[in-house]
């Protein structure tokens, strides 16, 4: 019996950026039932298409009518979940909001000036439960298994003697004042600076793009470098498999290959802000 199992139904489901859509997406696989109804928009979308084989999404406030628990995401790239949560508070319905990541807790819960906060909070690991605890003292936090990462860590296989170095590109959204995008800077440290994580100049490297990524962002950069490819990969898992280590700067990513058995490693250079991830085996570069 999955944590869905436990919410009171009929379960309605809003969800819009990656991260918590594909954790609540595996535990409604899990269930013995899936969602009533769901809206899902954004990357969410694809990911509960690809998972369900389905688009029949529920639009508007249809998404609440009749239903006993909201279960949502806390993404920022969009307003619909935390619509929906201000929603289902009018309606008095309970609401259970599920956090993915470690950074700007409380902020995920505001719009405008507004904060509407949810009834429970789920989490996927311990770093998570205990800042959540330490931020919501007054809400119940309840930490479940993120099955997404153990499904994605488990299909990427052994860890190859010979494999590659994959590097998980994100936005920086900053240039930190020297007039170059993060994410470049953190690039090149990487490769300046990669025989101080045992990693030879021989080896090759595959560049991930960010979903949020425009088409050929990368290209001028893989053009400069002779042993760099773009990695075209399905998934995360298949673009795993064939990797020893695993760069980035601090992408969830970082945190499904230390699951994995990968060498996790931040490569922000030391003028950036420190890598947020609070796990204490991705490595400092």
């Amino acid at each position: 019996m999955g944590p869905i199992d436990a919410l009171p139904r009929p379960l309605a489901v809003a969800i819009h950026d990656a991260g918590a859509a594909n954790m609540i997406a595996a535990w409604a696989e899990a269930a013995a039932s899936p969602p009533e109804r769901v809206h899902a928009e954004g990357p969410a979308r694809a990911i509960w298409s690809e998972r369900f084989g389905t688009e029949a999404f529920v639009q508007g406030d249809a998404l609440l009518d009749g239903a006993a628990t909201l279960l949502s995401g806390t993404g920022w790239a969009s307003d619909i979940e935390h619509e929906a949560r201000r929603n289902a508070a009018e309606r008095g319905i309970r609401s259970v909001a599920v956090i993915d990541n470690w950074v700007n807790y409380r902020p995920r819960f505001e719009r405008g000036g507004a904060t509407r906060l949810p009834d429970q909070i789920w989490v996927g690991d311990a770093y998570a439960r205990a800042i959540a605890e330490e931020v919501f003292s007054d809400i119940p936090v309840t930490q479940h298994d993120n099955l997404y990462l153990a499904q994605q860590a488990a299909a990427a296989g052994p860890v190859p003697d010979d494999g590659d170095v994959l590097f998980v590109a994100e936005p920086a959204r900053s240039d930190w004042v020297r007039d170059r995008p993060g994410e470049f800077q953190a690039l090149d440290h990487f490769m300046a600076n990669r025989a101080a994580a045992g990693i030879g100049e021989h080896v090759p490297l595959r560049l991930r793009p960010h979903p949020s990524d425009p088409a050929g962002k990368y290209d001028d950069w893989l053009a400069q470098h002779a042993n760099a490819t773009l990695d075209r990969s399905s998934d995360m898992a298949a673009a795993l498999a064939g990797a020893r280590w695993v760069a980035g700067l601090h992408s969830v990513a970082l945190v499904i290959a230390l699951e994995a058995g990968r060498d996790a490693i931040s490569s922000l250079p030391p003028w950036a802000p420190p890598c947020v991830l609070p796990h204490e085996g991705i490595r400092r570069l």
